[in-house]
């Protein structure tokens, strides 16, 4: 039968153990409602609702369901049964392959034939002391189940979870309360479905509030996932940047938080710390939707918002059709003394300044591209060329070959970047900071600023934009500061150089390792844990992956 709730649990014929034994359930009660309020993984949150309640009612089993999103079934989320040694769903990794239970039948009439969706239907507890004799209720299934395990499924709770609006979430059911001396098997007590009631409307407001902070997470990391599409949308450059730097930084702070020995032993992250890091780990580049898309994606030296060696291209065909021009009149000019000598020599003068301003462009071109370190001889010869050869421009008047802008960029020694470009491009971490010092971080985010904020400093304090050294920083900034520097060398979507191969990348990384630029500790980890692997062996092309030798990366 539908038992509705009876107002008091105590009558006049409750002894004194029943009284400590109810005194010490809402005890029970109280401590589980503040341990739900700060359980964050769903899953172990609905584990611990069922046991909870199986433990306040002293049931023998249990199961908890949900309401499926389109709010036509209840789906089975945990059952347990504790004679039975059956736990399924919840952290017992085994799952649950029941079908759900349909809260309305093909017509769309009700579904009241099933306790379970009886609750949830009618937003009622249902209280049953006995299924074998219980008229109301299709318990056929329950009797195939005793039959196959020789159980006996008598007494049964079925309690609907409402949240804050009233809404069913979900049905807590409950199956055989046990006398709590002598094991037998009871009815559900007016003062178990009391507890049982009062669980779970705590439960529902934990899955309810669970639920938004879940949807408020999701919505805070598509607002984090916008910001990384602007920067992807102005540079497809390094889109790829914002999403690996995060993987690897989470890949080699969990092989430090799994050390157990060394001078990073200490160091441990729970989940909301791992969280903060992740998070930090996706807006550590934010600040680069201020940096102009040029200046981020100059491939070549004299690149701004198009190649300007398009230009030094026209003016060497100007310079040849100069020559070539002057060569004609010169020839012309002999044409009544016909001297076939001269024209000859004259031509051959002309097509000899040609292949040398041929020379001077492919020079300029390869200068231009800034994929090896420039020599001295190099960069007086870009100077040379620029000042040393005349063309005529547009205005009739004669100017040195090159500006004083171009001479600049094609006399960079290493790179693309000007000095006041890489000003420019490292801009971004103090835009970073200032954009995320702004945000009003919950306690467990307060640290976002700072670790997304320091993977540009070096640990002997010459890096920027603070010039913090190791002993300022955190362990999870350090950590970040070898991700984004591994992942640059080995990116191969850069514009301006490809990818490296493994050893390579390790080989500069061990250099910064005792140069002073990164953490040696956390590089030691790196190695020692085959971080780097895991990562290339996910991200890198297989070509980039050749044979390499961790001994000789570490001291």
């Amino acid at each position: 039968m539908v038992e509705p709730l009876r107002e008091g649990a105590l009558t006049k014929g409750t002894t004194v153990d029943s009284v400590d034994d109810l005194l010490r359930r809402l005890e029970q009660l109280n401590a589980i409602g503040s341990a739900l309020s700060k359980e964050r993984d769903i899953t172990r949150l609905l584990e611990s609702i069922l046991v909870a309640a199986k433990t306040i009612t002293h049931a023998d089993g249990g199961t908890l369901y949900r309401v499926t999103d389109d709010q036509q079934a209840l789906r089975f989320e945990i059952l347990r049964t504790d004679s039975l040694h059956i736990a399924m769903g919840g952290t017992s990794g085994k799952p649950i392959h029941f079908p759900n239970l349909p809260l309305h039948d093909d017509q769309g009439r009700r579904n009241d034939s099933l306790v379970a969706a009886y609750a949830a239907l009618h937003n009622q507890t249902v209280n049953i002391a006995d299924a074998y004799t219980e008229a109301n209720f299709d318990f056929s299934g329950t009797r195939q189940f005793d039959e196959r395990t020789g159980y006996r499924s008598q007494s049964f709770l079925a309690v609907p979870m409402k949240d804050h609006e009233g809404d069913v979430i979900g049905v807590l059911q409950l199956i055989n309360a046990q006398h709590p001396g002598t094991g037998l098997v009871q009815p559900f007590s007016t003062a178990d479905q009391s507890l049982a009631e009062s669980l779970a409307s705590q439960a529902a407001i934990a899955i309810t509030n669970r639920n938004l902070m879940t949807q408020l997470e999701a919505l805070f990391e598509s607002f984090i996932s916008l910001i990384n599409l602007a920067i992807d949308e102005k540079s497809h450059y390094t889109g790829g940047h914002c999403q690996r730097v995060p993987a690897l930084t989470m890949m080699l702070a969990e092989a430090v938080n799994a050390t157990q020995s060394g001078p990073l032993a200490g160091f441990r992250m729970d989940d909301r710390d791992r969280y903060e890091l992740k998070i930090a780990g996706l807006l550590h580049d934010c600040g680069k939707v201020t940096t102009p898309v040029h200046v981020v994606d100059k491939a070549t030296k004299l690149q701004t918002l198009f190649d300007r060696m398009q230009l030094i291209d026209t003016r060497f065909e100007v310079l040849k059709r100069d020559r070539e021009i002057a060569a004609l009149r010169a020839q012309l000019a002999r044409r009544e003394v016909r001297d076939t000598q001269a024209e000859a020599d004259i031509m051959a003068s002309a097509r000899s300044a040609i292949e040398a301003l041929d020379e001077d462009r492919e020079f300029l071109r390869k200068a231009n591209q800034g994929g090896e370190f420039m020599s001295d001889s190099d960069i007086e010869r870009v100077r040379r060329v620029g000042t040393g050869t005349l063309w005529r421009n547009t205005d009739g008047v004669e100017s040195e070959f090159l500006t004083a802008d171009e001479i600049e960029n094609l006399t960079i020694r290493a790179g693309t970047l000007t000095a006041g470009e890489r000003d420019t491009i490292n801009y971004h971490i103090v835009a970073t900071i200032k954009m995320l010092e702004q945000l009003p971080w919950p306690k467990h985010l307060k640290n976002v600023p700072e670790y997304a904020g320091g993977h540009h400093e070096r640990m002997d304090g010459k890096g920027y934009p603070k010039g913090l050294t190791r002993e300022q920083m955190s362990v999870q900034a350090r950590v970040m500061g070898i991700a984004d520097i591994f992942e640059a060398l080995t990116a191969r979507d850069r514009p301006y150089k490809q990818g490296m191969k493994l050893s390579q990348a390790m080989g500069i990384m061990h250099k910064f390792r005792t140069g002073g630029h990164i953490d040696p500790d956390l590089f030691d980890i790196f190695v020692q844990e085959r971080v780097y692997l895991r990562y290339a062996q996910q991200f890198l092309d297989p070509w980039q992956i050749d044979d390499v030798n961790p001994q000789a990366w570490v001291n």
